[in-house]
């Protein structure tokens, strides 16, 4: 388990740090996030058998409230903007949420995205109550150009005022910069969020929402999960391929064990610790591969659930007729659904669940 930092303290009125004015400091400060549990009587119970996985859930606890409190306070201090959800989830205490799911996606992908909203992500009225009465958070994830309040953020803003199902991050979007992306996400959704696990999925795969939901709560008291299709690939050094790994000289023949890059899950003390150390972290070229070795050294336990990885029609469509529906579907040969604009309304006929089985399922 990693020592938990100490808590940064903020500046009293008056008082100017690192250049920064009291007037920021005196934002900080009115903004501050509530007083949260009080973890005084831990240590009474850590006589009981479920000793170390009380103290385990106290300390990611502190680690997330710790974690939200820095991001508001370096807003502040960075003369950065606070998000209005920010603002809101904060003001009105940090509900519990179950799963928090971000969509990764871009600038050119509207397509991609209204072909999510019209199979398998719920829309207005449906995706607020699956908020409210499930804890589900999905959100289309991304940043700004390095133009920012260019023509295509305008576009973001216009189709977010539209939808309200964006989630945009302090991040230049590029598709060398992914892992930054991922980084971000993780740390930006903790804080928005107190959730029990973050999923990242891209905007080319189906998901199956009440079967991701069920996976994901049977490892819900285990500390430090991170599930996905497990993979050790060969690392590619010919700058001509796809995929190309600019360090390959640090990995031998073959990467270590990690998650495939087009859906995986991280329980919340992980997401604290990215959000945490980010500043720390190395990003190599392929996301998947930066996510999996910031938890090479931890104490993480590595999941490998291959209905996070099926493929479209028919091996999805036989998998549920069977009775084993996968939460995840998509074409390894491109990545993802291939022309998924086109093809995901089949794949989500053939092997999407039953709406009823979203709202019935109990996490």
């Amino acid at each position: 388990m990693w020592t938990l930092p100490e808590a940064t303290e903020v500046a009293k009125p008056n008082e100017t740090r690192g250049g920064v004015t009291d007037l920021a400091a005196r934002d900080c400060n009115s903004a501050k996030v509530p007083e949260k549990h009080s973890y005084k009587n831990v240590l009474q119970v850590l006589d009981t058998p479920d000793a170390a996985q009380t103290l385990d859930n106290t300390i990611s606890n502190l680690e997330s409230e710790l974690s939200a409190a820095r991001t508001l306070q370096e807003s502040f201090l960075n003369g950065s903007p606070v998000s209005e959800e920010y603002k809101a989830s904060e003001s009105a205490g940090r509900r519990k949420y179950f799963m928090v799911i971000g969509i990764n996606t871009a600038f050119s992908s509207r397509k991609r995205r209204d072909s999510i909203r019209n199979t398998w992500m719920p829309q207005g009225e449906k995706r607020k109550k699956l908020e409210e009465d499930k804890g589900i958070i999905i959100r289309f994830v991304i940043g700004h150009s390095a133009i920012a309040g260019g023509i295509v953020d305008r576009a973001i803003v216009a189709e977010d005022t539209k939808h309200g199902d964006f989630m945009r991050l302090d991040h230049v979007e590029g598709y060398l910069e992914l892992s930054g992306k991922t980084k971000t996400y993780f740390a930006t959704a903790v804080a928005l969020w107190d959730a029990n696990f973050y999923v990242k999925v891209d905007d080319d795969v189906h998901v199956n929402i009440a079967t991701l939901g069920q996976i994901l709560s049977k490892h819900i008291s285990r500390p430090r999960v991170y599930t996905g299709c497990m993979k050790s690939g060969p690392v590619l050094s010919d700058k001509d391929v796809r995929y190309y790994e600019p360090e390959h000289w640090k990995f031998g023949d073959k990467y270590f064990r990690h998650a495939t890059g087009q859906l995986y899950a991280i329980s919340k003390d992980l997401a604290t610790y990215i959000s945490i150390n980010k500043h720390v972290l190395h990003k190599y070229i392929n996301e998947d591969v930066s996510l999996g070795s910031w938890f090479i050294g931890l104490d993480v336990e590595h999941i490998d659930d291959r209905r996070l990885c099926c493929g479209t029609p028919p091996d999805c469509e036989w998998k549920a007729q069977a009775g084993n529906t996968c939460a995840a579907s998509f074409d390894w040969r491109c990545s993802g659904i291939c022309n998924s604009v086109d093809n995901i309304l089949g794949v989500h006929n053939k092997c999407g669940e039953s709406e009823k089985a979203l709202w019935t399922a109990s996490f």
